[in-house]
């Protein structure tokens, strides 16, 4: 048990250097689900698990000011708790939201107080000193991994044997409700994510992909690769002329949310 917490650990720690190594999104459930599931070693449960939860989790982005839940840490303890108590999916579903908000106020709290170290890197940069700006940027750092690392480890060593106990006093109606739910969840990361992106421009295209799934019955490949050739085509990928760009210096392009 110890082991396995320890390597869940490292797992979120590699989840915080991914942003420093170019945002590679590697923390993302879909990738994390996986290789959770070598660690306890059920591989099969943990690539499910992690799709699916890749699927709840897919609107949940940063953009502009708005800070969505702990990705990295929901993904990693759904992902093992569902393994560890072999409940499944449902479990997963149940316990990464709940977990991955409570991991944000966590996170939120500890970024109130962390910034008071940056007064060390503004005095160091008044007197040029780079050694010490190299020190506190290393020490942010190094509080946010040991945080996730603090907070996986924990929450799995000791967390276990109190879900089990928990799901074993919740109704089967209840398990069976969070079934229905869990088929549910593409739809409302789907909902989620295009709520963001969805535009005037963009609502075309929509509309086209659902006709040609619904209507036409093209499966979900052959509406990807149509609408690659779409972007293609648009970007002028295709003659060598990227259309966007000319368009975009010679008139004013309406980009409002529909």
């Amino acid at each position: 048990m110890v082991v396995q917490s320890f390597l869940l650990g490292l797992v979120a720690v590699w989840g915080v250097l991914d942003y420093q190594l170019g945002t590679l999104y590697t923390f993302r459930p879909i990738t994390i689900g996986p290789i959770v599931g070598v660690i306890l070693g059920d591989l099969q449960t943990g690539i499910t698990v992690g799709a699916s939860l890749e699927l709840l989790f897919m609107g949940a982005i940063s953009v502009g000011a708005y800070i969505p839940p702990d990705v990295l840490i929901g993904g990693i303890l759904g992902t093992a708790f569902a393994i560890s108590t072999g409940a499944g999916l449902e479990t997963a579903v149940t316990l990464a939201m709940p977990i991955a908000l409570i991991a944000l106020s966590i996170s939120n709290f500890i970024a109130a107080l962390t910034p008071t170290f940056l007064k060390f890197a503004d005095d160091a940069a008044t007197k040029g000193d780079s050694k010490t700006i190299k020190k506190v940027h290393w020490l942010m750092g190094a509080i946010g991994a040991l945080e996730k690392f603090l907070l996986v480890f924990f929450a799995y060593y000791l967390g276990v044997d109190v879900v089990e106990s928990v799901l074993g006093s919740i109704p089967q109606v209840i398990i069976d409700g969070m079934a229905v739910a869990a088929g549910m969840l593409p739809t409302l990361g789907f909902a989620m994510l295009m709520r963001m992106i969805l535009t005037k421009k963009i609502i075309p295209y929509y509309f086209l992909g659902f006709i040609l799934t619904a209507y036409l019955g093209m499966p979900v490949l052959g509406v990807a690769i149509l609408g690659v050739i779409i972007v293609a085509e648009k970007f002028g990928f295709l003659s060598g002329v990227k259309e966007a760009v000319v368009g975009a210096n010679n008139e004013e392009v309406d980009d409002d949310d529909f």
